[in-house]
């Protein structure tokens, strides 16, 4: 009984203090169901830019790698358009973007407020702009892969959207959209929900301590719900009221039956998104992480196809394919060209006997032999997945996932190590598209699965998932609701109580002077 008394009372000012909070969580999740944190993609970006030019648009990579401290070691290069013009951004080892004009090799300028307002407007040809300053961070730009590019332009598009654009100081590149609407809803959606307006950068340990540590506090609150709401059920027999639950008054009563039904949820969403934080990095991998440095077997800078850039562009256009950018890159050893275009699909160009040769994708071969030197371990079983499925899936756009790319067929590989590692490859790009050990596997069913309910027959179900997730949303919403007028009633008895007793305390000890 003591024990159950304990569970009682800390239930009761656990929700006191939670109610409120737990209550905006399911609210702001409903809204993030069908509006999602503002992101670029990378199709609105590629569409965003012209056609590269089949001749006389480009000088050959080697002038612009002669503008990198370090040539031999850059991470990434690149073909692309910025300002409807041809450039070479070259990503150093360090990670910092350089600019190269690919007309006249020169390095490029500065990104100042002019060439800003004339990036947005390349974007949204048409629309009016106006340049709005400078930013390090705001609320709509916390994400780690906006780094490199800080600080940002801030342009204000004159579209019917009343677009915000984010612009690399770095590049000129477009890097974040915003419409009006979005951030509107954004207000009461995903800042809302992940307690933005407490998050000051990307790397924020109080912001992450201080979510960490009241979803822990909401989970004790909701599993000590549960728990008194089954304690008080009459499963055998009823009360003297006739009826299974004690409570009488309507509030008290309902949160009774509500709980019942809807405290489940309430414990797994909360729990789940406790989980979304990793706290204590529990979700970590444990092992070796892939290598991805070995995967590649060289960099761009000192492993490149002879073909220049206008060839390449040729020979991709004679097989119907039209480019807007081009990414040297290399996998176990091979060197390639990645070109993408304005939809974001894809073509490799590769050697081929003594020329080129324009593929769709790598072959199996290609990809197992650099798929060896992941990891320190033998691969124990591969696997061709032509659907998703619980590992490898695609989201909708406004998900936090909306703008990753899962391309089908993927090839899926169990690795012998101590973690059991299962690695996605992606056979259009060469790239990893995913890595999870053990730990992370089971991160994916205590996060995602409990938070989202992402299993791909839930997704393929379209609106029907909507609205049974909308259905107990509403019912967690009630819940909380019925716990905040309960919690408002115990904080005035209990303010009540500490008046009267300062009061009987004052009148005690006046009669004392007396």
């Amino acid at each position: 009984m003591n024990f159950k008394r304990n569970v009682l009372l800390v239930h009761r000012w656990t929700g006191v203090l939670m109610c409120v909070l737990m209550a905006l969580w399911f609210a702001s999740g409903m809204v993030m169901l069908f509006v999602g944190y503002p992101k670029l993609t990378p199709w609105e970006r590629l569409g965003s830019l012209p056609a590269l030019a089949q001749a006389g648009c480009c000088v050959s990579p080697e002038r612009a790698l002669a503008h990198s401290r370090a040539p031999g070691e850059i991470k990434g290069l690149v073909l692309t358009s910025v300002r409807n013009h041809p450039v070479y951004v070259v990503t150093e080892a360090d990670g910092k973007p350089l600019v190269v004009d690919a007309v006249t090799g020169a390095a490029g300028p500065p990104v100042d407020a002019a060439a800003a307002l004339a990036g947005a407007r390349a974007f949204f040809p048409g629309a009016a702009a106006r340049y709005a300053g400078q930013v390090i961070e705001d609320r709509w730009t916390h994400s780690r892969s906006l780094e490199r590019h800080r600080p940002l332009h801030v342009v204000e598009m004159g579209d019917a959207a009343a677009t915000r654009l984010y612009l690399s100081s770095s590049t000129g590149q477009v890097v974040l959209d915003a419409p009006r609407g979005q951030q509107l809803w954004n207000y009461v959606g995903a800042w809302l929900h992940w307690l933005y307006m407490f998050r000051n950068q990307p790397v924020d340990p109080v912001w992450s301590w201080t979510v960490i540590a009241l979803s822990a506090l909401g989970v004790v609150s909701s599993l000590t719900g549960v728990l008194n709401g089954i304690w008080r059920w009459r499963f055998a027999g009823s009360y003297k009221n006739g009826a299974k639950t004690p409570f009488r008054e309507g509030v008290m009563r309902w949160h009774h039956l509500l709980g019942l039904v809807f405290g489940t949820i309430l414990f797994a969403w909360i729990l789940s998104g406790l989980m979304s934080m990793n706290p204590v990095g529990v979700f970590d991998a444990k092992g070796q992480r892939p290598d991805l440095a070995a995967f590649e077997g060289g960099q761009p800078g000192t492993t490149r196809l002879s073909i220049d850039a206008a060839q390449a562009v040729s020979l991709l256009k004679a097989q119907g394919f039209t480019a807007s950018e081009l990414e040297w890159r290399v996998l176990g050893g091979q060197p390639a060209i990645l070109a993408r275009d304005a939809g974001n699909h894809t073509r490799l160009v590769t050697a081929w006997e003594n020329g080129f040769v324009v593929r769709a994708r790598w072959t199996d071969a290609a990809l197992l032999a650099a798929a060896q030197r992941l990891l320190p371990a033998p691969i124990v079983q591969q696997q061709v997945l032509d659907r998703y499925d619980t590992y490898y899936y695609k989201r909708a756009l406004q998900s936090m996932y909306g703008a990753d790319e899962r391309r089908l067929p993927a090839l899926r590989l169990v690795y012998g190590d101590g973690g059991a590692t299962w690695v996605h490859l992606d056979p259009y790009t060469g790239a990893v598209a995913s890595s999870l050990d053990r730990s992370q596997r089971t991160g994916r069913w205590l996060f995602n699965f409990l938070h989202s309910w992402d299993l791909p027959a839930m997704l393929d179900a379209g609106w029907l998932r909507d609205a049974v997730l909308i259905l107990l949303g509403v019912g967690g919403l009630a819940l909380c609701a019925t716990a905040t007028v309960l919690g408002a009633r115990r904080l005035r008895s209990w303010w009540k109580a500490q008046r009267a007793a300062e009061a009987e305390a004052g009148a005690a000890a006046g009669m004392l002077r007396r």
